[in-house]
């Protein structure tokens, strides 16, 4: 077992930076999920690690030891790719066993750590097959049970399970998981699915264009996001944005969109006082966003006129796609809801809980006010 840290790591393709500046340690044991965008250059970070990419600047280390030099085979790390990379011709007995052969274990030994890996994601039943005559899925846990047979220090996931099907993925996700819990080792997992990356990190590392825009539990990613980017990725459907001016009236202090105006609760009133007259971003989540009718308790509310283009029935809630004239925003809203197409209906915004976000600190990547 060992801890992972990238201290200041930059890679170049000549002009073009992928990774930038990565500086962040992963604790032994830990789950972390590198999750951002398509392009985002999470995988070439992976690759960097596993020695698959030589790093321009910086360190990596595994554990105490710096692994620059190291050759990707001495590394002590084990690697599921998302095409799970298996031999076609080799049963999947010999594609478990290759690795163990190469590094010449003995054949007792070899046999006896293959089966034992085999049990741990009920594979036992296939190891006669060829790759050709199993399904996605399992394929997949061969290829997981593959890195297992390795006992490595690191196990490194590169989106693994973008090429099942939905039910699919959600029972890889709790057996990929459960693993972890098993084995008790580090794990480092890309995946552009913010869903996968809430429901499996113990931590989650937020990329964009190679630069880590926050490191932070998935609960406090969602709750504190440290910029604009962070709050728009993390969540499904992701936050409302809106374009505002914080004003005082009255004693009062509100958040104007120029479409409309909603009161800041007084508890809150402290916290953003000092913005009063300046242009904020105003966010909030479509789970914060109610049908009057069917409140949660203990919240406050602000009305909002608007209009309803698309209500998607999800069974246990309803997606409202509204318009407040210039202005396209989202709602989670209580599944008994029975709003119509091209309606206008108010809904209710619960101002305990949004963010503001500051465009004078950064243009392109608003930092959130707390």
């Amino acid at each position: 077992m060992a801890s992972v840290t990238y201290d200041h790591v930059v890679k170049k393709f000549g002009d073009v930076v992928p990774v930038d500046d990565l500086n962040f340690n992963i604790d032994d044991k830990e789950f972390l999920v590198l999750v951002g965008p398509s392009g985002c250059d999470k995988t070439t970070a992976l690759r960097c690690l596993a020695g698959l990419e030589d790093i321009t600047s910086g360190k990596i280390k595994i554990g105490n030891r710096v692994v620059n030099e190291v050759a990707p085979k001495d590394r002590d790390i084990a690697m599921v790719f998302q095409s799970y990379a298996l031999y076609p011709h080799m049963s999947v007995f010999d594609n478990l066993a290759f690795g163990l052969k190469l590094s010449k274990t003995p054949k007792d030994e070899i046999k006896r750590r293959v089966e034992e890996a085999a049990k741990i994601l009920n594979i036992e039943d296939l190891l006669n097959r060829k790759p050709r005559a199993l399904s996605g899925g399992q394929r997949q846990r061969v290829a997981v049970v593959r890195a297992i047979v390795r006992k490595p220090q690191v196990f490194l996931f590169d989106e693994p399970l973008s090429n099942l099907d939905a039910k699919l993925r959600v029972q890889m996700r709790a057996e990929i998981t459960k693993l972890h819990h098993n084995l008790k080792t580090t794990f480092i997992y890309v995946t552009h699915d913010q869903v996968e990356a809430m429901t499996m990190g113990t931590r989650i590392a937020v990329l964009n264009h190679g630069k880590l825009q926050q490191l932070d539990t998935p609960q406090k990613l969602y709750d504190k996001p440290d910029n604009l980017f962070v709050a728009g990725f993390i969540g499904s459907p992701a936050m409302n944005f809106f374009q505002a001016i914080v004003k005082k009236e009255r004693g009062k202090l509100f958040i104007d969109t120029g479409v409309f105006n909603v009161e800041i609760s007084k508890g809150l009133v402290k916290t953003y006082q000092a913005y009063d007259s300046k242009k904020v971003i105003f966010g909030i989540r479509p789970e914060d966003i109610h049908n009057p009718n069917y409140l949660p308790a203990d919240i406050k509310p602000a009305m909002v006129d608007c209009k309803v283009d698309v209500a998607e029935l999800m069974g246990n809630e309803i997606f409202l796609h509204l318009t407040a004239k210039k202005y396209n925003f989202i709602a989670r809203v209580d599944p008994r809801t029975n709003y119509k197409i091209g309606e206008k209906v108010q809904v209710a915004f619960n101002m305990e809980n949004f963010h503001l976000f500051d465009p004078a600190q950064n243009p392109d990547n608003p930092i959130a006010v707390r």
